[in-house]
C-alpha cells in the first residue's frame, strides 16, 4: 500500500543549540549527529559521534532515542542512518522519523535507501538542494501492510547486507596490507631510515604532460578518463565511463598508456594528489585536471604510485596545494620538485610481485561482492520498487 512518511511516524527536524553557550558543548553526554557522520551507501548503523551535547542542553535540542530513521535533507540528499541503543540529538540538515506501529524501522530504513533518487529529484534548490519537513513529510512510498512480512524482508536484507559489509572490509583490509608492506619493505618516506638515494620526481621521468580541456561527447571515439576515475587509495574505477573526439594530430598530447601514472592535479583539498597507475591495455585519452608521468626505469610504476598514495606523501600534498578548500590545486612544476626515495629494483620488483598476489585476492573479493550487491539490489526493487 501507498503512505506518506507522515502516517508512518512522528518526524522531527533537527536544530543546532547554541554555540554561544559554552555550558551546552563542554560534555559528553548526548551524541550530537551531523550528515557528516552518516555513510554515503547503505543503512548506516548509528551508535556514537564526533560531537556531543551536555545534558543542559538537552531542553535546547531534538532528541530521539533507539530505532529513529535520520535522512539527510540538506546538501547531500537521502543518507540513511538508524539509531541504535542511547540518545541522540541531531542538527537542522537531519529529518529524524519515530516510526509508529505500522512499520518495521529497518523496513522503513530500507525503503528510504531504495527512494533515495526520488527524494534528490525533489530537492528543490538548485545550489544547496534541500527538503522542507513538509515536503518530507508528504513523500510518498510504498510499504508491505503485514508487519510480520516486514521483519522477514529485513532479516532478509540484513543478512546481505552483513555479507557486503563483510567483503568491503575485506577489500579494505588487503589494500592496508599492501601500505603496511610497502612501509616495511622501503620504510618511511620522510625519515627515510633505510638511507635510500633521494632524488625530486623531475629526475626519475622522461615525460610530464597535462590532459585535454575538451569536454566529453555522447558517442565518442576514444574513453576519456577524469578525475573522478582515480580512488582515493590508488586504483582506477571506470563505472561512469566518459568518451570523447580528438584529432589524431593531438592525441599524442593527452593520451595515456599501459605504465603511465595519473595523477590528480586538482580536487578539493582532502582528494587532491590521488594517483593510480594506468594498467591497461586500451589506450584512453585524460582530461586537464589529471597529469600524466612516464617514468624513467629508476622507479616501477607500482611502487610510484604507492609511494604518492602515502598519508606522509598526502601531508606534503595538501601543504602545497594552492587555491580555495573546495578547488586546491599542484601543477606539473610543483609535482616534479616532490622529493622521493629510489629503493634497490630487486626489491621494488619483490613489491610489485607482492601487490599482484594481493590484486588477485582482490579480484575475487570484489566478485563475490559485486553478486552480494546485484541480489540485494533486485531484492531492493522486488520489495519496494
Amino acid at each position: 500500500m501507498k503512505v506518506m512518511l507522515k502516517e508512518i511516524g512522528n518526524i522531527i527536524t533537527g536544530n543546532t543549540p547554541s554555540k554561544n553557550s559554552k555550558e551546552f558543548w563542554n560534555s559528553k553526554d548526548i551524541c550530537f549527529i551531523k550528515p557528516d557522520i552518516i555513510a554515503d551507501a547503505g543503512v548506516y548503523e548509528i551508535c556514537e559521534s564526533n560531537e556531543y551535547i551536555s545534558e543542559c542542553a538537552r531542553k535546547k535540542a531534538r532528541i530521539v532515542s533507539k530505532d529513529s530513521i535520520f535522512v539527510t535533507c540538506i546538501g547531500s540528499i537521502g543518507k540513511i542512518g538508524i539509531t541504535g541503543e542511547g540518545e541522540y540529538a541531531f542538527n537542522q540538515q537531519i529529518n529524524a522519523i519515530v516510526p509508529n506501529k505500522k512499520v518495521n524501522p529497518r523496513y522503513l530504513a530500507y525503503n528510504l535507501l531504495f527512494n533515495k533518487s526520488r527524494l534528490i529529484a525533489i530537492a528543490n534548490a538548485p545550489v544547496v538542494p534541500i527538503i522542507n519537513k513538509s515536503q518530507f513529510g508528504e513523500f510518498v512510498i510504498s510499504i508491505e501492510s503485514d508487519i510480520s512480512e516486514q521483519s522477514k524482508i529485513v532479516d532478509i536484507l540484513d543478512k546481505l547486507s552483513s555479507l557486503i559489509e563483510k567483503y568491503n572490509g575485506e577489500i579494505v583490509a588487503l589494500d592496508k596490507l599492501v601500505k603496511a608492506r610497502f612501509v616495511e619493505m622501503f620504510g618511511d618516506p620522510i625519515r627515510n631510515q633505510k638511507d635510500w638515494e633521494i632524488v625530486s620526481i623531475g629526475d626519475i621521468i622522461t615525460d610530464v604532460r597535462y590532459g585535454t580541456s575538451k569536454p566529453a561527447v555522447k558517442g565518442g571515439k576514444y574513453p576519456y578518463l577524469r578525475m573522478n576515475n582515480l580512488t582515493e587509495d590508488g586504483h582506477l574505477d571506470l563505472n561512469d565511463l566518459k568518451y570523447i573526439d580528438i584529432q589524431k594530430d593531438e592525441i599524442e598530447k593527452c593520451v595515456v598508456r599501459k605504465g603511465d601514472v595519473l595523477f590528480n592535479r586538482t580536487n578539493s583539498i582532502d582528494l587532491v594528489g590521488k594517483t593510480a597507475v594506468f594498467d591497461l591495455s586500451e589506450d584512453m585519452v585524460i582530461a586537464g585536471y589529471i597529469i600524466r608521468v612516464r617514468l624513467n626505469g629508476r622507479i616501477l610504476p607500482e611502487v610510484f604510485s604507492q609511494y604518492m598514495n602515502l598519508e606522509a606523501l598526502k601531508d606534503i600534498l595538501r601543504s602545497m596545494a594552492k587555491g580555495a578548500v573546495n578547488q586546491a590545486n599542484i601543477n606539473a612544476q610543483e609535482l616534479q620538485s616532490i622529493k622521493v626515495y629510489v629503493p634497490d629494483m630487486k626489491l621494488q620488483k619483490q613489491f610489485v610481485e607482492i601487490k599482484e598476489q594481493v590484486n588477485k585476492s582482490k579480484v575475487e573479493v570484489k566478485k563475490a561482492l559485486d553478486e552480494a550487491q546485484l541480489l540485494f539490489d533486485s531484492l531492493m526493487q522486488k520489495y519496494f520498487g
